[in-house]
C-alpha cells in the first residue's frame, strides 16, 4: 500500500531505472527493451502479432532475461505502424511486419546491427533516420502531455510512479482545495472538449455549492469523425486522467467520479479498468487517500455511441440511465448535475494536464502557448495529408507548420483546399489562413472552432459543397430530436444541400440555405444544434464559387458530386479494346470490338468511374457537363479546370 510521499518515492526509485534506460539516461545498459506501440492504430496494423512474435523469439534465442518487450500507449506516427523502439539505442523502426521479427532479432538484438529496410525514411529525400528525434514528424512538437505515451507500459502503475506520477496529487493533498483551484485558475488552462470554457471557474462554482454530495465526471465520450485525441491518451497514459480527476474531487469536495467512455474503445475501457483497480490496490482511489481524510473512488459508465452525449447535460442523462438529451442551461452541471447534485465535467485530456500544472507549477504551465489559451494541444490528423496521426504542439502554432512541417503536407503532391477543424461543430479553413495561429479566439474569428482536436484536411479533390452535406448528414443523423431547429432545422438544410449537389437547386436555395443555417444556430437548444451549421456557413462564406458552379452552372468543380458528372469517350483515343464495356456493370457502354469509339449511354450510366480507371488509352474523360463529341477530341488529355465551358475533367 502507497500511504505517503514516502512510499512514493520508494516506488519512483525501485523503476524509476528501466525509465532511464528508455530514455537514454541510464549509466547500466546491459538490459535491452524493445517497445512495441499496442494503440488501436497499431494495433489495428497487427501490432499484438509482432509484439507475440517478439516473446516466441526472444524465448527460442534464451535472449528473455537479456531483452524485455514493453507493450506502450500510441507513439503518434500512425501513418508508419506498427512502430517498434529499441532501447537504449534509440532505435526507431515502423511498418514492422511479423515476418520482419525474425531479422529484427537476429540482427539487431543478437549482432547489434541496424535492420536499414525498417528505418523510417523521407519520402522527399530518400534520407533513412535511425532516431526518433530526427524524424521531421517530431521536429515541431512538443510532447507535453503525451510524454508517457509510447513510453512506459500504461498497465503498470508503477510506470507511471516512476514517471513521478501521483506526486502531483500528493502535493495537492497538503494544500486548502481552494488553493487547488486557484492554482487551476492562474494557469489559465481551459477545457479541451471544444468549449474553451476556464477549467478552474468550473470547480470553483462547484466547490461553492453547500451540498455534501458531489461527483467528478470525465467525458470520454469522443464522437467527431477523424479524432482520436482521447482515445489515445486513455490507452497510453490512463493514469494521468485519474489523477487530475482525484486532485478535481479534492478540489470541489468529491467523493466519487465517473468516466463516461463509448463502448466502442476497447483498448481505452480495458486499460482504465486495469488502472481503476491497480490504483484502488495501492491505495491511491479508495478510503483515505495518502494517509488523509479525504476518500474518492472512481466508476465507468459505457456510452452506446451517440454524438449527442458528447454535450454535457445530454452525457449526464445518459450516465443516470436515461435517454441522452440535453437540457436548458442555467442550472449548470456544476450546480445540478448527477442525481441533481452539483457536478464538474471535463474531457480526458482537460484532466490529463492537472498533474502537469501541480508537478511543474502554474506559472510554467501559463507560460506554454499564447496569453488566452494556454499549454499545449492534442490533435488528429486525417485526410488527404502525407503523415496522420496524434501530434501535441503548443497552443498558437500556425496551421502551415501542422499541415506541412509536421504533417508532410499533401498527398501526391496535390494542392491544399482547405483544413476542417473541431469536427462536425468546426469549420473549413481556406488556404488565406495558413498561418493563422491555432488558438481558442483565433479559430473563432475565422468561423471555425478549436473543437476537441480533430483536423481533417482536404485537397483539390474535394468538393466543400460535398463535405458541408456530409457533416450536416452526420449532425441531422446524430440529432437527439428534442428542440424543433436542430431536428427540423438540420433536415431541411440537408435536403437543400441535397437539392445543391444533384443539381436540381435554384439561385433561391442559396439565400434560404444561409438563412436557415443562422436560425438553427441561434435557435438551437444545445451545442450540437447551435453549431451544426458552421460547415455550411464556413464553405459559404469562402467557397460561395463552388456553391454558385453547382447551382448555376450545374458543375462541379471537383468532380465528385455524381450527379453532375457525366462519362465520354474521346473519339480520337479510343482503340475498340471494348474492356470499358466489360468493366461496366449496367451495361451503360456500348461498341463493335476493333470498330471504335465506343459510346457511354447517359441515361443508363451510374456515374461509378469504373470504365474511366480500366481505359489503358486514357480515352474516357469525366466531366462537369455533357460534354459535345467536338470539344470531347479538342479537350482529350487535359486535366484541369476549363471555366470558360464550365467542364472540369479529372481522368
Amino acid at each position: 500500500m502507497i500511504k505517503s510521499i514516502k512510499d512514493l518515492e520508494a516506488v519512483r526509485e525501485k523503476y524509476l531505472p528501466s525509465i532511464q534506460l528508455r530514455l537514454g539516461e541510464a549509466t547500466n545498459k546491459t538490459e535491452t527493451h524493445v517497445l512495441v506501440c499496442s494503440g488501436t492504430a497499431c494495433t489495428s496494423s497487427a501490432s499484438q502479432a509482432v509484439r507475440e512474435e517478439l516473446l516466441h523469439q526472444l524465448q527460442k534465442h534464451n535472449l528473455e532475461k537479456q531483452v524485455k518487450v514493453i507493450k506502450t500507449g500510441c507513439f503518434g506516427f500512425c501513418q508508419k505502424g506498427p512502430i517498434v523502439l529499441v532501447e537504449p539505442d534509440n532505435i526507431f523502426y515502423c511498418q514492422v511486419e511479423r515476418n520482419d521479427v525474425n531479422k529484427l532479432v537476429e540482427k539487431h538484438l543478437m549482432e547489434g546491427q541496424v535492420v536499414e529496410e525498417l528505418l523510417f525514411h523521407e519520402p522527399d529525400t530518400g534520407e533513412r533516420h535511425q532516431k526518433m528525434e530526427d524524424i521531421r514528424f517530431f521536429h515541431n512538437q512538443q510532447r507535453v502531455l503525451l510524454q508517457n505515451c509510447g513510453l512506459i507500459n500504461p498497465e503498470d502503475i508503477n510506470e507511471y510512479i516512476a514517471r513521478d506520477g501521483y506526486f502531483a496529487l500528493a502535493g495537492a493533498l497538503n494544500q486548502r482545495p481552494a488553493d487547488v483551484i486557484d492554482q487551476v485558475l492562474k494557469s489559465g488552462l481551459r477545457g479541451r472538449g471544444g468549449g474553451g470554457f476556464p477549467a478552474g471557474k468550473k470547480w470553483e462554482i462547484a466547490s461553492q455549492q453547500e451540498v455534501t454530495s458531489k461527483y467528478v465526471v470525465c467525458n470520454a465520450d469522443e464522437g467527431d469523425p477523424g479524432a482520436f485525441m482521447d482515445r489515445s491518451i486513455l490507452e497510453g497514459d490512463p493514469h494521468a486522467v485519474l489523477e487530475g480527476m482525484t486532485i478535481a474531487a479534492y478540489a470541489i469536495g468529491a467523493s466519487q467520479g465517473y468516466i463516461y467512455v463509448r463502448a466502442e474503445y476497447p483498448i481505452a475501457v480495458d486499460r482504465l479498468e486495469v488502472a481503476i483497480r491497480q490504483a484502488q490496490e495501492v491505495g491511491l482511489l479508495g478510503k483515505q487517500i495518502l494517509s488523509t481524510d479525504f476518500s474518492f473512488d472512481i466508476g465507468i459508465k459505457l456510452g452506446a455511441g451517440a454524438f449527442v452525449c458528447g454535450e454535457e447535460t445530454a452525457l449526464l442523462h445518459s450516465a443516470m440511465g436515461a435517454r441522452g438529451e440535453p437540457r436548458p442551461r442555467p442550472p449548470y452541471p456544476a450546480q445540478e448535475g448527477l442525481w441533481g447534485k452539483p457536478t464538474i465535467i471535463n474531457n480526458v485530456e482537460t484532466l490529463a494536464n492537472v498533474p502537469l500544472i501541480f508537478r511543474k507549477g502554474w506559472q510554467w504551465y501559463m507560460g506554454q502557448g499564447v496569453a488566452t489559451s494556454t499549454g499545449t494541444k492534442v490533435f488528429s490528423m486525417a485526410g488527404k495529408i502525407n503523415n496522420t496521426g496524434l501530434i501535441e504542439v503548443p497552443m498558437g502554432t500556425s496551421l502551415r507548420t501542422i499541415i506541412y512541417d509536421i504533417g508532410g503536407g499533401i498527398q501526391g503532391e496535390r494542392s491544399f483546399k482547405a483544413v476542417q477543424t473541431g469536427g462536425p461543430s468546426g469549420g473549413c479553413i481556406p488556404e488565406d489562413y495558413l498561418d493563422k495561429p491555432v488558438d481558442y479566439d483565433s479559430l473563432k474569428e475565422i468561423g471555425s472552432m478549436m473543437g476537441s482536436g480533430g483536423l481533417i484536411v482536404m485537397d483539390e479533390r474535394d468538393c466543400m459543397v460535398d463535405i458541408a452535406r456530409f457533416y450536416v448528414e452526420f449532425a441531422q443523423d446524430e440529432s437527439c430530436g428534442r428542440c424543433t431547429p436542430c431536428r427540423v432545422g438540420t433536415k431541411r438544410l440537408l435536403e437543400i444541400l441535397q437539392r445543391i449537389t444533384k443539381g436540381q437547386a435554384e439561385m433561391e436555395d442559396l439565400e434560404l440555405l444561409e438563412e436557415l443555417a443562422y436560425d438553427i444556430r441561434d435557435a438551437s437548444l444545445c451545442g450540437l444544434g447551435q453549431t451544426a451549421p458552421n460547415p455550411v456557413l464556413s464553405t459559404l462564406r469562402y467557397f460561395r464559387d463552388e456553391y454558385l458552379a453547382h447551382i448555376r452552372d450545374k458543375h462541379c468543380p471537383a468532380g465528385v458530386c455524381k450527379e453532375l458528372l457525366h462519362y465520354q469517350v474521346v473519339e480520337s483515343k479510343c482503340i475498340g479494346c471494348g474492356i470499358c464495356a466489360k468493366a461496366c456493370g449496367v451495361d451503360a457502354i456500348s461498341g463493335e470490338k476493333k470498330k471504335p469509339p465506343y459510346k457511354i449511354d447517359p441515361k443508363k450510366c451510374v456515374r461509378c468511374g469504373v470504365c474511366l480507371a480500366k481505359c489503358p488509352k486514357e480515352a474516357i474523360i469525366r466531366g462537369g457537363r455533357r460534354i459535345p463529341a467536338a470539344t470531347a477530341a479538342v479537350q482529350e488529355g487535359v486535366n484541369n479546370h476549363a471555366h470558360s465551358s464550365g467542364i472540369y475533367t479529372n481522368a
